[in-house]
């Protein structure tokens, strides 16, 4: 069979694909499955792949077909994926998740906390399975399957059904499963698809009003109601434009799923007219609105992407300096800056020291009756301990400190606060 005459294809092909394989159907009257399937693991696993295509083509429903497969080392459900968009392109009948089989990933019980530890999100492209496989052994917060921008837009189609797939199996270890959804009506599409999956959070492109993000919170509910799902999932608007920006706090407020805003520097920038620099200084007065926003609406507030792999003094810097905005955390576009967004977003040994003996010093007042806190000669006003609390518990969030804090070791830090900041 010639790939040009086959009703639908989906996939890549060629000797420098790997993890993926090329899936091409043409849809016929009669003649039953004929089945054609080149591997470099066929010695091994060809006879697993040709029962996987018959079966999920008659769980479809499909009796006659021509199916071809290059196969360049993908899972199976990979190749299932890719299968069921090159039948989708083939203009088979539309299918329900009925014929697929128990997910092996399912969400936690209840979902994740609204204010679970984002220091990272990983992006990864939602029609490149080889990205996706291994994502969570290097430890990001977050991972994100991407079927925006990084897929083009001929393959949007494609890239859904392999991220259905993804949320299905693969194990992310203790990463949150985001899905970064395209725009408008294609958006709705991407939801119906991965929601059923069990997303924790679905990322909303360039966001202007609170009217969009209402629209996909409602939508996630009539998704979540049709299949007797009850956990929650979690948006966090990307705001991208001068509009976006204007209208944060609407945005962060706009429905009770609302878990973080972020913002997109390059296309803000681009709205802007002006070029994007290292230092920032061009978008410093969104990224500060955005924070304000965030924190009246009572979100989380998380910063852009560092689009520089190679300059780790530079992420590191614009880390650091993101996390004393009142940012907590960012995003990456490669697994080697998840390393060094977590050492930014980490308070150093003494200041977590300070705080621990911020707390320890309220405790021991609470346990006295007294309505005054002190550390050492100092008083200590509550909105310091309000955020010494905070530090703690995103240290403990992180692995930093132990469930207790009599572990830390003795010494640590200078012993007393100083500034005025911390002291009537």
């Amino acid at each position: 069979m010639e790939g040009t005459t086959i009703g639908g294809g989906a996939g890549r092909r060629g000797d420098d694909v790997r993890s993926d394989c090329w899936v091409a159907v043409e849809l016929t009257d009669s003649g039953g499955l004929q089945l054609e399937v080149k591997s470099r693991v066929g010695t091994l696993y060809g006879p697993s792949i040709t029962k996987g295509l018959e079966d999920t083509l008659r769980a479809l429903g499909i009796e006659n077909a021509r199916v071809e497969v290059e196969d360049q080392g993908a899972l199976p459900w990979v190749i299932q994926a890719r299968l069921e968009a090159a039948l989708s392109r083939a203009g088979a009948p539309h299918t329900t998740r009925s014929h697929l089989p128990p997910a092996r990933v399912l969400p936690p019980p209840g979902g994740t906390p609204r204010d679970r530890l984002r220091r990272s999100r990983l992006y990864l492209p939602g029609n490149e399975p080889k990205f996706m496989l291994n994502a969570g052994l290097h430890g990001p917060d977050g991972v994100i399957l991407d079927l925006e921008d990084s897929v083009h837009p001929d393959q949007k189609d494609a890239a859904r059904f392999l991220v259905l797939h993804a949320l299905r199996n693969v194990d992310f270890g203790g990463a949150e499963r985001m899905v970064r959804i395209n725009q408008g009506s294609l958006g709705l599409q991407d939801l119906d698809a991965v929601v059923p999956e069990g997303p924790e959070m679905i990322l909303l492109p360039k966001v202007e009003t609170a009217d969009q993000v209402r629209t996909v919170h409602e939508r996630i509910l009539e998704i979540q109601e049709r299949w007797g799902l009850h956990h929650p999932v979690w948006l966090m608007p990307i705001l991208e434009s001068a509009l976006g920006v204007e209208n944060a706090f609407a945005s962060a407020a706009a429905a009770p799923t609302v878990a973080a805003l972020t913002i997109g520097i390059e296309d803000y920038t681009a709205d802007l007219g002006v070029v994007k620099t290292t230092d920032g200084s061009e978008s410093l007065w969104a990224r500060s609105r955005l924070v304000n926003a965030a924190r009246a609406g009572g979100v989380q507030a998380i910063d852009s992407v560092y689009g520089d792999v190679a300059d780790e003094e530079g992420l590191l810097a614009w880390g650091r300096r993101a996390r004393a905005m009142g940012f907590q955390g960012m995003g990456c576009i490669h697994p080697r800056q998840i390393r060094i967004i977590h050492e930014a977003f980490a308070p150093s040994r003494e200041e977590l020291a300070r705080a621990l003996r911020i707390v320890a010093a309220f405790e021991e007042a609470q346990k006295k009756g007294l309505g005054v806190v002190s550390l050492g000669t100092k008083m200590i006003d509550r909105p310091v301990v309000l955020r010494a609390r905070s530090l703690v518990e995103r240290a403990r969030e992180a692995g930093m400190i132990p469930q207790t804090d009599k572990d830390l070791p003795a010494g640590e830090g200078d012993g007393s606060p100083e500034g005025g900041e911390e002291s009537r």
